[in-house]
């Protein structure tokens, strides 16, 4: 049975024996060519890697997947669509492994849920999990395709920004368990609108419905438990049987799980209430899978976030640097500013970068954002040409190096900082002058 299989499906196996053959050896980035690997020549609209197949089997790989016809060479194997067979190859690949296999999607937090429920997870299980953010459409299959024999649960990140991009990635990856974190305004420009977002995230509960697989679900959030409710088998956490209080957020989260009739005080080193909830999925999954309260506490207290993703860090000035600055969208930057404005110090100002690809809604984010820093009396500088044609009260800067320039002559020290924005501004630019 196959799904899209551009080539036979005897072609497929004849392929695969070659990809094990060749150690489970993958290439796609010609700058970045592993001896014995199996080159796929992908293209997009800026690029075309056929260009390069048979330098890359001269280089030393194996054997090159192309799409053009003209190229003749006794290394390369002719495809009609490169890209979709390497999802074919993925998706074989995926099923000679009867685990657990675990998808994970959401407008935020999915990649900080990734990696805290693989933390959970590995202090029992050999686990195989997505690296950073390869989670689009060659991320997923290039997943797949580096699990390896003796994995016991694997963990796959899925993200979209058009419809129907999770029910592609479910049908490659056939996850038996789902998890969303949440739906929330991103993207909105390739969704068409918030419901786009709504009925993609909600293709992860449709396909687990359809395969009678089990899903994760925050019972506090009145959406996802609306978007699931045909979902035959949900697994709920911030409910009566698993939830969580927080006990301090100044500035890195600290909380009391509770399960059934036991609790157990965690710490981390995570900032912001928002991220109670992706320590709470991570630990309902790991209840799930047998692991122990203590085992599940070590392991969110061990994890240290980066890539600027909710990272406190002190700088040498002085001030506490909240990095929140990997993405951003209206859901999770109301989420961080309000998180921000409840820690307990005088001295803090939030660096606020636009928030991109939101369509038609841009303008009204941006002037909501500048409404809630006002109501929540913070003290702020804005960055991007969105933030500047609000015309706010606050001071502006049409992009990070204009703030550089101003933060160089105005230096900020023995301050909180909050820094959120899209990776499109650039704010991790301001880091020697903070």
């Amino acid at each position: 049975e196959g799904i899209f299989f551009d080539i036979s499906f005897m072609e497929i196996q004849q392929l695969y024996a070659l990809f094990l053959q060749q150690e489970q050896k993958v290439s796609t980035d010609t700058r970045k060519l592993e001896k014995g690997s199996i080159f796929f020549a992908l293209k997009g609209d800026n690029f075309n890697a056929n260009a390069f197949a048979i330098s890359s089997v001269e280089s030393g790989c194996s054997y090159a997947v192309v799409d053009d016809k003209n190229i003749q060479h006794p290394q390369c194997i002719a495809v009609n669509d490169v890209l979709q067979t390497l999802q074919d190859l993925a998706k074989y690949h995926r099923r000679q492994f009867n685990i657990p296999v675990i998808g994970i999607t959401g407008t935020n937090g999915k990649t900080t849920t990734k990696e805290l429920v693989n933390q959970v997870l590995s202090t029992k299980y050999k686990v195989h999990c997505t690296k950073g953010n390869f989670n689009n459409h060659i991320g997923v299959p290039l997943t797949l395709l580096s699990m390896f024999k003796g994995t016991e649960i694997a963990i796959i990140e899925m993200g979209a920004n058009h419809p129907f991009e999770i029910d592609f990635l479910c049908k490659i990856a056939e996850p038996n368990y789902g998890l969303v974190t949440n739906m929330g305004k991103a993207h909105l420009e390739g969704f068409g609108g918030f419901e786009g977002v709504i009925k993609t995230k909600s293709e992860m509960y449709q396909f687990m419905a359809a395969q009678q697989g089990k899903i994760f679900v925050n019972a506090a959030d009145e959406l996802l438990m609306r978007q699931s409710a045909s979902a035959p088998q949900r697994l709920f956490y911030q409910d009566e049987r698993l939830n969580g209080a927080i006990i301090s957020t100044n500035p890195t989260v600290s909380f009391q799980l509770n399960y059934a009739s036991d609790s157990i005080e965690i710490g981390s080193h995570l900032f912001g209430e928002h991220n109670l909830i992706n320590m709470l999925c991570a630990a309902r999954v790991g209840v799930e899978f047998g692991v122990s309260l203590l085992a599940i506490k070590e392991a969110l207290e061990s994890y240290h976030p980066d890539n600027n993703r909710s990272q406190v860090v002190l700088s040498e000035k002085g001030n506490t640097l909240i990095w929140d600055a990997y993405n951003a969208n209206p859901t999770s930057m109301s989420a961080a500013v309000n998180a921000f404005a409840n820690t307990s110090n005088e001295n803090k100002v939030a660096i606020l970068g636009d928030m991109l690809e939101l369509g038609e809604e841009a303008h009204i984010e941006h002037l909501a954002m500048i409404a809630l820093l006002r109501k929540l009396n913070l003290q702020a500088y804005l960055v991007g040409p969105e933030f500047v044609k609000c015309s706010s009260s606050f001071k502006s800067f049409l992009n990070a190096l204009e703030l550089k320039e101003y933060l160089q002559e105005s230096s900020l020290v023995d301050y909180h900082v909050l820094i959120k924005g899209s990776r499109g501004i650039k704010l991790e630019t301001l880091k020697e002058v903070l």
